[in-house]
């Protein structure tokens, strides 16, 4: 064995002269490294490294083998002895040694017995270097005697008394295992009361009846050579007092009687051990078992105690029943005195027990080997301790060193032996022997003096591959005697280390603390001592470390989807990397659900299962990454079980069940809900929630209802599906609590009363027999109340009661049990009928051409007959002689509500004869009408001609027809037409006024110019104003000379381009005027014709006195859209007025319309009418696409 040395790493500082590593000067001993191709080369004495036990005990049926194993430089030969001499294998033709090795094989298989060859054995290995040898070695068969024949008597016993069953079994070798068992080999039932002692006795601490048998056997087992012996059966009957007195009258005098209370209970006595304290000793690292077994009635229970300390907690264990106290590796700290405690009712007894731990010797410091080289010092240290203290002696090459050649390099020092100035011939085997009373141990140490020049063991050219940031350990292997020193170098020109980055360690390794991309290259190491030189090159590569750009994260999904981890990971490129899925650090399960791609892991249809921490693993040959998520897998919690009603009252019960499962997310609540199986079978109710805490409700109850209940959990993920139903409890029948709601009293006829209510449902009848006892009377009247009691219906009919009276009502509930509390009292009126008077004093005031006011004076309330409704107001346009044959004439209606006396009616034509009347209402119907009221309304303006068309252009004129207005409003006095023409760019020339006679539907305007664009604005007046105006536009003709001249410039090239120049152009302006469309902006040439506008005529303005802003070109298209080149105007080209009639229907209530309490109308007049024209040379509209087309022919 080589002695191994630890020296301290060292660490090189800047700035040195190459990186050199001293080792031989301050070491006293090297370490010869276990290299095959090394060892095969160096001299080395001979070591023992196999050896049979000390003791060994053999199977006399088996060969007996005694190893002996060694190695050495040259190979050991073996020798012998036997008893203290010299053992002869070649005179005993039944033992040889194996070839190569010094293990004894006897064969006593074929002739011999293993008894011959008992003694004592020891092992010499020898070469030129020394001898070792080997512990002696005591052999001895195993023995697995018989028991002696005896002859064992029955036992009879009173019941209750202690007994021991002797077991003492022969002495084996090694001792046996003893277990009692019976005939049929069961092992008999042990307890506190009965048990096996340490010594394979069985102990009663009290017999029982039920411990009679025939058949108490105690086996012996010997596990050397698989043998069971078997001790002669014990018969046992336990009796009681009666039986033992019967027993001893058949055979004994009257006077020799036991007592009735012979069997009394008694306090403890110890069976083992005797006496109050007993010692034990035991050895250093064996097992200390300490036993008490007592007897007493009833049976006495053990209690340990350490009387100067406490019992070891880790190494403390009680077996059989507490009567035996185990302490394992047990040590000396271990002595002292125990006490065991035996305790029942009647008293308690102890036991104290003095233990002594001695040691057979033991190691503080083995020998160990030493290589030196010539001129070295060393030493040999033996240091062991035991109890008593051992005697340290020393030998060489198995001779006392007393006796043995004198080496004057050796000095002996008690257990140390000084080496100083060693030689060659200074290689020897030296023993220690440490020995006491309790055993001995012995130890071979060699120190082997060898002169060897340096020798480097690491593999040439060897590849080191690490990973950037991290150490790198370059290794130089090397022996040498002396030690040699080691230098490292890098580069090929073996330039040599100054860096402070690197550290050297004393067995040659180089250290790269933390490795970077420039740290790649060749390194070279060199060994040196006296005898010589020793080099070697190693290679360095660092690669860029593997790393999980993105990692897997933490994930809840519910149970039946899908979830997916990614795990992004870049490594070297030189590298493979490999990319492994854990689930709780274990394989994927093998399941397609579970699907790997490049980047990541899905998981299908989750189950609750699949929970748990999954692992994205990267592995390359040099490092490894990994990086973990959470997959809780959550659903609505499973339904809840086992209900149970308890606590059962007449209006109450309590409801309990057992939560499901959660499913991963806290369950928040618990919805419970009701059936009534007698009233409402199969539909279940809301009847409570309870914190998901909670698993009891105590639940209100109604009477006279079979409840079942069922409950369902409820939790982030959503509610559970409803438990099973509990059993149904049926409650006890009470009195109605609470009366029909919604009590009405109306009349149906002029005589009679109606009384409706909302009936109870089965649920809140809270008995059988559910009537309602239904009462009234005059509110105004001294009558008494009249009852009377219906069924469950949920009307009654009072008749023959004066027109419109108020009544007052009550409807109260009853059942088989009783009547509900006093119902609440309501008020109704008997039925109504129709009014009797007509409004009178009927007045109309004519506010303008569509809005007159009219009022009137309220009928006395007694003639109402009802509940009053209002007013309501027919008006109707008279005929004219054309339509006075119609038979239906249209008649309109407002009604006003309450008791207003007057109103507004809007919405009327101008200039038109009207009639009206005035009617009350009540909730019967109408009554009379008043007398009809006529009434006119002034003159208003017109609205705009109903068309406006141009025809015949010609190079100079243009002439327009149209049809007068759908609504005159009046008599026409003349039509307004103006014009003004608009020029290339659009812009608009002067504006010309001109008068047309009202008689006129046709004019034709001349002295024009040619070719040119105008704009016309045409409208009607009457006395009452101007009306709204009507547009249009129109070209003159182009005559035929210019045109010609147009055609042939068409024709021409240069021509043509431009107007593929233009045509770009156009369209470059599409596209922005699309895109300020869409952005809502406004266009130049309207703002421009708004700023303007014509102040004679002004268009309608809104309620709030301006007019709606031009928002797209559509609008302004739709008014202002130009013809297209050379077309005339279509002969059916018309432009139809905006119908700006007022609609009733947009007023009040009622049939027509509706108005506010003050009879002001609601609704508002508003509509777009077309701007004025105006002066200058402004446009008068947005530059669409056609008129920017147009404008260029």
């Amino acid at each position: 064995m080589q002695l191994k040395i630890m020296p301290k790493k060292k660490r090189l500082p800047a700035g040195r002269v190459p990186l050199i590593l001293f080792l031989c000067q301050m070491i006293s001993a090297l370490e010869v490294p276990l290299d095959p191709k090394l060892l095969e080369d160096l001299v080395q004495p001979p070591t023992i490294t196999q050896q049979s036990p000390k003791d060994y005990i053999v199977d006399p049926r088996e060969n007996i083998v005694i190893q002996c194993e060694a190695k050495g430089k040259p190979p050991p030969s073996f020798s012998w002895t036997r008893n203290g001499t010299h053992f002869d294998i070649d005179k005993d033709p039944l033992v040889t040694m194996r070839p190569g090795s010094g293990t004894l094989v006897i064969n006593i298989m074929s002739e011999g017995k293993a008894e011959t060859y008992e003694g004592i054995y020891q092992c010499t290995a020898r070469n030129e270097r020394g001898a070792a040898i080997s512990n002696n070695i005591v052999i001895r068969p195993s023995r697995s005697p018989l028991w002696t024949k005896e002859k064992l008597e029955p036992i009879t016993l009173q019941n209750g008394q202690p007994l021991v069953l002797p077991c003492r079994p022969p002495v084996g070798l090694p001792p046996a295992i003893i277990f009692w068992m019976d005939n049929s080999f069961q092992r008999l039932p042990q307890s506190e009361r009965v048990s096996q002692g340490l010594n394979g006795d069985l102990y009663f601490s009290n017999v029982l009846p039920e411990d009679t048998r025939e058949d108490y056997i105690c086996y012996a087992r010997f596990n050397h050579t698989q043998t069971i012996q078997q001790k002669q059966p014990i018969s046992l009957k336990v009796i009681s007092v009666d039986e033992l007195n019967d027993t001893i009258a058949a055979n004994l005098s009257d006077t020799e009687f036991y007592g009735a209370k012979s069997s009394r209970e008694r306090p403890p006595t110890f069976l083992t051990p005797e006496g109050n304290a007993s010692h034990k000793e035991e050895l250093r690292g064996n097992v200390l078992s300490l036993e008490c077994i007592a007897e007493g009635l009833p049976t006495p229970i053990i209690y340990w105690i350490k009387e100067d300390g406490i019992l070891p907690t880790n190494r403390t264990f009680y077996r059989n029943f507490k009567k035996t106290l185990q302490i394992i590796q047990v040590s000396e700290s271990d002595s002292g005195n125990y006490q065991c405690i035996a305790k029942n009712a009647l008293g308690a007894i102890h036991h104290t027990i003095s233990v002594t731990v001695k040691a057979a010797p033991y190691w503080i410091m083995a020998p160990r080997n030493l290589v030196l080289s010539p001129g070295e010092d060393g030493t040999l240290i033996c240091r062991a301790y035991g109890n008593p203290k051992p005697r340290i002696s020393w030998l060489t090459n198995g001779v006392p060193i007393e006796i043995a050649p004198d080496d004057p390099s050796r000095r002996i020092d008690g257990d140390t032996i000084i080496f100083s100035n060693v030689q060659e011939r200074s290689s020897a085997v030296y023993q220690c022997n440490a020995s006491n009373e309790y055993g001995y141990l012995l130890a071979n140490a060699f120190v082997n003096v060898l002169a060897e020049p340096p020798r480097i063991l690491t593999s040439e050219n060897t590849l080191y591959q690490v990973i950037a940031n991290r150490p790198a350990f370059l290794d130089c292997a090397f022996f040498g005697s002396p030690l040699p020193t080691i230098e490292w170098f890098k580069g090929a020109k073996g330039s040599a280390l100054h860096e402070d980055i690197y550290v050297l360690h004393e067995n040659g390794t180089l250290e790269i603390p933390v490795a970077q991309k420039d740290s790649t290259g060749t390194y070279t190491c060199v060994a040196r001592n006296k005898l010589g030189i020793a080099k070697n090159e190693v290679h360095l590569e660092v690669k860029d470390p593997t790393r999980i750009l993105k990692q897997p994260e933490y994930a809840i999904v519910q149970r039946g989807s899908t979830v997916s981890f990614e795990c992004k990971v870049k490594h070297d490129h030189t590298l493979i990397a490999t990319v492994t899925w854990l689930k709780d650090n274990g394989a994927l399960p093998n399941d397609e659900r579970f699907t790997v791609d490049k980047d990541h892991l899905v998981v299908t249809d989750v189950r609750d299962d699949d929970g748990g921490t999954y692992t994205c693993a990267a592995n390359t040959t040099l490092d490894d990454v990994s990086a973990s998520a959470e997959l809780s897998v959550v659903d609505v919690p499973n339904p809840p079980f086992d209900l149970e009603l308890t606590n059962q009252l007449d209006k109450s019960v309590q409801l309990s069940w057992t939560p499901g499962d959660d499913n991963n997310s806290p369950i928040t609540k618990f919805v419970i809900e009701y059936e009534d199986a007698m009233h409402e079978a199969g539909l279940w109710h809301h009847q409570a929630e309870v914190s998901g805490t909670q698993t009891t409700a105590q639940l209100k109850l109604s009477p006279y209802v079979n409840y079942s209940f069922r409950v369902m959990a409820e939790n982030s993920i959503g509610r559970s599906l409803p438990s099973e139903g509990s059993e149904q409890y049926l409650t006890k029948a009470a009195e109605p609590d609470k009366n029909p709601t919604a009590v009405e009293g109306l009349g149906s006829e002029p005589d009679n009363l109606v009384i409706t209510w909302k009936p109870l449902n089965g649920f809140e009848s809270n008995g059988p027999g559910l009537q309602y006892r239904v009462s009234w009377r005059q509110r105004d009247g001294d009558d008494e109340w009249t009852s009377v009691v219906v069924a469950n219906v949920s009307k009654y009919i009072v008749s023959g009661t004066p027109t419109f009276v108020p009544y007052l009502i009550k409807v109260q509930a009853l059942n088989d049990v009783g009547f509900a509390p006093e119902p609440a009292v309501v008020m109704g009126h008997s039925g109504e009928d129709l009014p009797m008077v007509a409004p009178g004093n009927v007045h109309v005031n004519v506010l303008n051409s569509t809005l007159a006011e009219v009022q009137w004076d309220s009928v006395p309330l007694k003639s109402i007959r009802g509940h009053l409704q209002g007013y309501r107001i027919y008006y109707w346009k008279a005929q004219s002689p054309s339509q006075r044959n119609r038979r239906h004439v249209e008649k309109k209606i407002l009604t006003f509500q309450g008791s207003k006396t007057h109103g507004m009616l809007p919405g009327l034509e101008p200039f038109s004869h009207y009639s009206l009347n005035v009617r009350v209402v009540n909730g019967k119907g109408e009554g009379p009408a008043s007398p009809d009221r006529a009434f006119s309304t002034p003159e208003g303006v017109p609205s705009a001609p109903s068309s406006l068309k141009i025809v015949n252009p010609t190079l100079d004129s243009l002439t327009l027809e149209w049809d007068p207005p759908s609504h005159p409003n009046g008599v026409l006095t003349e039509y307004t037409l103006k014009y003004q023409p608009i020029n290339s760019t659009h812009e608009l020339g002067p504006l010309i006024d001109l008068k047309i006679p009202a008689n006129k539907t046709r004019w034709t305007l001349k002295n024009l110019n040619f070719s040119t664009r105008y704009k016309f604005y045409f409208y009607a007046q009457t006395s009452a104003g101007s009306g709204s105006q009507i547009t249009e536009e129109a070209i003159t003709t182009m005559d035929e000379a210019m045109a010609s001249r147009q055609v042939d410039i068409a024709t021409q090239g240069w021509f043509i381009g431009l107007m593929c120049a233009v045509a770009l152009l156009i369209l470059i302006l599409l596209i922005v005027c699309f895109i300020r469309r869409n952005k809502g902006g406004k266009y130049p040439v309207k703002e421009k014709e708004d700023a303007h506008a014509d102040p004679e005529i002004q268009p309608m303005k809104e309620d709030d006195g301006t007019f709606g802003e031009y928002r797209s070109l559509e609008s302004d298209a739709e008014d202002h859209k130009p013809l297209k080149k050379g077309s005339r105007t279509p002969s059916d080209r018309t432009v139809k007025k905006e119908d700006s009639d007022d609609s009733l229907v947009d007023y009040g209530e009622g049939v027509n319309g509706q108005f506010n309490e003050d009879g002001s109308f609601i609704g508002q007049y508003s509509g777009k009418k077309e701007k004025e024209p105006v002066e200058g040379n402004e446009s008068s509209e947005a530059p669409s696409p056609v008129n920017a087309m147009n404008s260029f022919v």
